[in-house]
Formats: C-alpha cells, sequence, structure tokens
C-alpha cells in the first residue's frame, strides 16, 4: 500500500468531507480516505498496482476539489 496526502484549499464542511469520502472510497484500489477539514487535506490509503498518485489527483478535481500540493 502507498499512502499520500493531498491539500484541497475548497474543502470547508462536513458536506466536503463527504463528498469526497465517499468519491474515492468507490474507486477501486483505494483502501482508506481520510478528511481533515482544518487542515484542508486528504490523506488516502491506496494500491500503487491498480492506481497512479495522479488518477487520484483526476479524481479529486473531477468531484470539484482541485489539489494544490
Amino acid at each position: 500500500m502507498e499512502s499520500t496526502t493531498f491539500v484541497a484549499p475548497d474543502i470547508s464542511c462536513e458536506h466536503c468531507q463527504h463528498a469526497i469520502e465517499g468519491a474515492l472510497n468507490k474507486v477501486d484500489g483505494v483502501n482508506t480516505v481520510k478528511v481533515d477539514i482544518p487542515a484542508k487535506s486528504v490523506a488516502v490509503s491506496y494500491d500503487a498496482q491498480k492506481l497512479t498518485r495522479a488518477q487520484l489527483v483526476e479524481k479529486l478535481d473531477d468531484i470539484g476539489y482541485a489539489v494544490t500540493a
């Protein structure tokens, strides 16, 4: 398993948290997703054999949470 953390400045509330966790948990290869609202961060554990970091960034962008770091 690989782990990475993204910063998504548009995270502001529990709705954002549920939207992100719900969307990423449906992606094949994602193991865990943890959104930290105050830090505006998304920590993801995933199977690098099935998924790339770039694909995760793309998925976040697709649901409206552009990543800055």
